[in-house]
């Protein structure tokens, strides 16, 4: 009995320790990526405030909604225009909403248009990018001319001009900003491909037989992921502000859709004596976009520090 009982207390022990032992392989990378994360952090401030902000808006827009006490459409006239208390720490508008329960409903709608509109202009991008670059002849100066006269035009204009001709609401807002801004994806995208495509290892790789996926996946991916995404980060602010800006002209969201810059819009009219109307959803775009700036500019300090060398340089 005890014989039995020593077998099988000495494979209990065996089995902990590989079990311990493949569980510590498996976290290893992702502790060494959680400090090199934290060193990043201590090494570079704005990004960890940027990131922070970050954080928070994008909690907001998930879980926001579901937490406000009022709903962002309902109107009562006895309450309207209260200034800030306990009750409507934000205040309320002209109709009597409350103003805390917009700007919160109006982060899921500012974040959600900020990125499916990235996500649209990363892919189409990256797409012609890689073609073009990889197909070279013909098709590279034909797709490169079609992104030269997409960049020649300034993108809020040619904005204007799509979201006009499709019509006032936040599809067509969406379709108009992802439109005009698929251009510097795809030129990054194929100058990087170019640049390592005549790299003495991509060439070799490709003679000795190397599937052309595979390559792909070893040597562009991840030269062509570092640029994109810095200038994805970026772009997320830049689409904020443009939702909001030409929902403020009334080419986006329509009341009573509770949208930043619909919400600016129709406070303007009530700014003296009811400031708290521009100045609550005003300072969320400012803060949302100063948030993604300055993450954008800490990720690209990480991911190209001879960029940041070469700036300090000049």
């Amino acid at each position: 009995m005890s014989a039995g009982t020593d077998w099988l207390t000495v494979l209990r022990d065996q089995f902990q320790q590989r079990v311990s032992s493949h569980l510590l392989a498996l976290a290893r990378p992702f502790s060494l990526e959680i400090a090199a994360a934290m060193q990043t952090i201590r090494q570079n401030p704005p990004m960890a405030v940027g990131a922070g902000i970050v954080a928070l808006v994008g909690l907001t827009a998930v879980f926001g909604p579901e937490l406000v006490p009022y709903d962002p459409a309902t109107q009562n006239a006895e309450r309207s225009l209260q200034s800030p208390s306990l009750a409507h720490p934000m205040g309320t508008d002209q109709f009597g909403r409350d103003m805390l329960s917009r700007v919160v409903h109006g982060a899921r709608i500012s974040i959600g248009i900020a990125i499916a509109v990235t996500t649209i202009r990363v892919g189409v991008g990256t797409l012609v990018g890689v073609v073009a670059g990889a197909a070279g002849g013909w098709v590279d100066e034909a797709l490169m001319r079609l992104v030269d006269i997409q960049l020649a035009f300034p993108g809020l204009i040619l904005a204007l001009i799509v979201a006009g001709v499709l019509g006032e609401s936040l599809r067509n807002l969406m379709l108009a900003l992802a439109v005009v801004g698929w251009g510097s994806y795809a030129r990054i995208v194929r100058g990087t491909v170019l640049t390592i495509g005549e790299r003495t290892y991509v060439t070799a790789a490709g003679l000795y037989g190397t599937p052309r996926r595979r390559l792909f996946r070893r040597h562009f991916l991840p030269h062509i992921a570092s640029p994109v995404l810095v200038i994805a980060t970026l772009n997320l602010g830049t689409v904020v502000l443009a939702t909001a800006g030409l929902s403020f002209i009334g080419l986006g969201a329509q009341p009573p859709t509770p949208e930043w810059g619909t919400m600016i819009d129709n406070g303007q009219r009530y700014l003296v004596q009811a400031s708290w109307l521009v100045n609550a959803p005003g300072l969320a775009i400012v803060l949302t976009v100063l948030g993604f700036n300055l993450l954008g500019d800490g990720l690209r300090d990480r991911l190209d520090p001879q960029q940041q060398t070469r700036l300090e340089e000049v």
